[in-house]
């Protein structure tokens, strides 16, 4: 059966008008998810690779420790996402502005212990290296109001219990150094040791790797005070 050009031009008016319907979709999908990813991005995951780096980048930090499996922390979530949104929408081009970020507890145990967290969620703000702890109640305002204005006028955490101080720092060089010994220790044990011959390894080598600092450094110490002969 022969078609008229009429029918031809129908036809494909159809196939353009079906192919720009399948199109349109696509488009606002794309669209929704770079919105909904835009949003969530306002609230950074803070992990023991990012943390000290991103808190030195200028801006104050309003930092939340939470655990997945607290109903508190989930609950919260909306309303800590709007808190980003409301400092975000602030911020100003060339100033001091105040981001926004998170912390798993459960999985950032050495920044968890730098800040002597002893429940979820705690919330603090991080003015340089100066650390204030939030206090009040979990809301939008108040944690907006507080992140922009009241904190300047609470006393911070002093030098020496802060996380940034001396003994901050030491507890989460040694809690790091310790998950790491564990983590070694648990991979011997699963590849068929046991816990016995795992623990004598592990300190043999421990015992090796001391000496052979000492020596090291011994020797290094005897160069550098040798005397220059003229």
């Amino acid at each position: 059966m022969t078609q008229s050009p009429r029918n031809v031009l129908v036809l494909l008016l159809f196939l353009v008008g079906v192919c720009r319907g399948q199109d349109a979709p696509k488009m606002t999908s794309a669209s929704t998810q770079d919105a909904t990813t835009t949003r969530k991005n306002l609230v950074v995951e803070l992990d023991m690779r990012n943390f000290d780096s991103s808190i030195r980048d200028g801006n104050a930090w309003l930092v939340e420790f939470y655990a997945p499996w607290c109903g508190h922390c989930v609950h919260f979530a909306p309303t800590y996402e709007a808190v980003a949104d409301a400092l975000h929408a602030r911020h100003i081009d060339g100033e001091r502005n105040v981001r926004v970020g998170k912390v798993d507890g459960d999985a950032e145990k050495a920044i968890m212990s730098r800040f002597s967290i002893n429940g979820f969620p705690s919330f603090f703000l991080l003015d340089g290296w100066t650390a204030y702890q939030y206090e009040g109640d979990r809301s939008l305002n108040g944690l907006v109001e507080y992140a922009t204005k009241t904190y300047k006028e609470m006393d911070p955490i002093p030098l020496m219990s802060s996380p940034f101080g001396p003994f901050g720092q030491l507890r989460a060089i040694v809690l790091y150094f310790g998950l790491i010994i564990l983590g070694i220790f648990e991979w011997l044990v699963s590849k068929g040791l046991s816990n016995t011959i795992a623990g004598i390894l592990m300190c043999s080598v421990g015992i090796s790797g001391g000496l052979f600092t000492i020596i090291f450094v011994g020797l290094m110490s005897m160069s550098m005070s040798k005397p220059k002969v003229d």
